[in-house]
């Protein structure tokens, strides 16, 4: 199981003074009000930054690292990913689930036959859509509904599907 999760990606600077502007990859922005610290990976590096504020404009959040004052101090960070160790992680309620677990779960029917493999979970306005990979590597969407998402068993890596009417044609 993953031990960190992504809650972010610093898409660039913001103004001079050492603050950054992130795209969050979380459901919850409003979450990283209580953050006090994330590691940021750079993708050659890992780095525990504490967060000295954070504040909010359109769709991304924009943060100040403490220590980090100035633009040229965090500029060599843009597109480096934010994460947060399980322990931090938002609390999930019954019949939630984080992405990054989900992932490489064996789909089965509620007949028993195997179906394939979760490759990824597409978040829309509504309701989420699983691609499941075939066997024969072909992709098939489901969406994150109770009529075709029968049950998730994580100890297991397994989730159980109704395929319904006209869904695989």
């Amino acid at each position: 199981m993953i031990q960190e999760l992504q809650v972010g990606v610093i898409t660039q600077t913001h103004g001079i003074r050492g603050e950054v502007k992130v795209f969050p990859t979380t459901d919850d922005a409003a979450r990283f009000k209580k953050l006090k610290e994330v590691i940021l990976d750079t993708g050659k590096e890992r780095l525990n930054m504490e967060i000295e504020s954070v504040k909010f404009f359109k769709q991304y959040v924009i943060i100040k690292f403490k220590g980090y004052d100035s633009i040229n101090d965090v500029e060599k960070y843009k597109t480096g990913k934010l994460l947060v160790t399980r322990e931090k992680a938002v609390k999930l309620t019954k019949n939630e689930y984080f992405i990054a677990d989900l992932i490489g779960l064996q789909v089965v029917t509620d007949e028993g036959e195997p179906f394939g493999v979760l490759k990824d979970v597409l978040t829309t306005g509504a309701n989420d859509v699983y691609v499941v990979t075939r066997p024969d590597q072909s992709e098939v969407l489901l969406p994150a509904i109770r009529e075709c998402i029968r049950n998730i068993d994580m100890e297991q890596g397994s989730m159980t599907v109704h395929i319904m009417d006209g869904l695989l044609d």
